[in-house]
This record gives C-alpha cells, sequence and structure tokens, in this order.
C-alpha cells in the first residue's frame, strides 16, 4: 500500500457504502471499510470520526451553501424566496451524486439511530437557514416559519429525487414541490 493515493475521503465513503450494502450498517467495521478502500484505519480516522460520519460529513457544507444562497438573495425576497435561493446550488451539490444518495438514505432509513441523525441535521440545516433570514432583518416568527417551511421542501423534493424512477434534476423537483406547498398554503 503506498503512502498517498488519490481521493482518498472519496474512495472511503464509496467503500462504507458498498459494504453497508453488502453486510449491513450495523456488521461493517472501520478496519472493513478502510480495507476495501486501500487504506489504513489512521487515514479513515483522518477523515472520519467514527463509521456514522461517513453518511453524514457533508452536512456542515450543504448548511454553508444554503446559508449564503439565503443571504444572497435579493434583499427584495420574501422569506420563502429568499430560502428558495439556496435551491439551485444546493442541486448543484448533489449534481452527478444520485446514485450514492439513494445508498446512503437506504443505510439510513433502516436503522433508528441513523434516522435520528439524519433529522438531527436537518434541524441544524434549519436553524442556519432560520439565521440567514434573520441576518437579513427577517423577524420571528417568519424566519422560522420560512426556514422549515424550506427544508420541508428540500427533504419532499430529496426523497422524490433519490426514487428508483425519477429521472429529473434535483432543482426542477424543488421547484416543483415549493409550487405544492404554495398551493397548498394558498389552498387553506
Amino acid at each position: 500500500m503506498g503512502r498517498w493515493q488519490p481521493n482518498a475521503r472519496g474512495r472511503l465513503a464509496e467503500a462504507a457504502l458498498e459494504l453497508y450494502g453488502e453486510r449491513g450498517y450495523e456488521q461493517t467495521t472501520v478496519a472493513e471499510i478502510a480495507k476495501r478502500a486501500g487504506l489504513t484505519e489512521r487515514t479513515f480516522f483522518r477523515h472520519y470520526a467514527d463509521k456514522r460520519e461517513v453518511l453524514f460529513s457533508g452536512a456542515v457544507d450543504l448548511e454553508g451553501l444554503f446559508a449564503r444562497a439565503v443571504a444572497e438573495a435579493p434583499e427584495s425576497a420574501a422569506p420563502l424566496d429568499a430560502v428558495a435561493c439556496g435551491f439551485g446550488p444546493v442541486s448543484e451539490m448533489f449534481a452527478d451524486r444520485r446514485d450514492f444518495a439513494r445508498r446512503r438514505q437506504a443505510v439510513i432509513m433502516a436503522h433508528d439511530n441513523l434516522r435520528e441523525r439524519e433529522l438531527i441535521k436537518l434541524a441544524a440545516l434549519s436553524g442556519a437557514i432560520a439565521e440567514a433570514l434573520r441576518i437579513r432583518r427577517v423577524g420571528e416568527p417568519a424566519a422560522s416559519l420560512a426556514a422549515e417551511a424550506g427544508v420541508a421542501v428540500f427533504k419532499v423534493g430529496f426523497e422524490r429525487w433519490i426514487a428508483e424512477s425519477e429521472r429529473r434534476g434535483m432543482a426542477e423537483i424543488l421547484r416543483e414541490s415549493l409550487a405544492e406547498l404554495r398551493s397548498v398554503a394558498a389552498s387553506g
């Protein structure tokens, strides 16, 4: 094994998902993930705190990207429209990762503790978006409501995007999901 090989982080993530799919999440060890990736356990721990974090390592990047897009939305944008400005950049982040996202989500949905971690991630995302709205001088409860609604649109849209039969891009599905939310809110 060489001292340095390119894309260690990506190879570890791919190896982990392969093993989670083959053996199951609970039965897979860090040593097996590292071996499958052609790396050492030490290298694994340079990139991830534990085998669970392989599934959630992009959460901070997602929060930052979404919050920046909200912060940079036109000043005239209503709170929910500012949140919607994050859908494009977030969709780009997931471009070419649909298969990975499908496999990741299958592992998460099969384990209560991973579903709990996913909900914590979504709550943190909502908090980051709400803070970006508050910086834009959106008051409460409007900032929190718009952020929660945006995360709901993202969550529903993401689940639709990873469906086996789905071929459309994430951005299109998120726009459609937002239109559905607006329709539901208007019909009340």
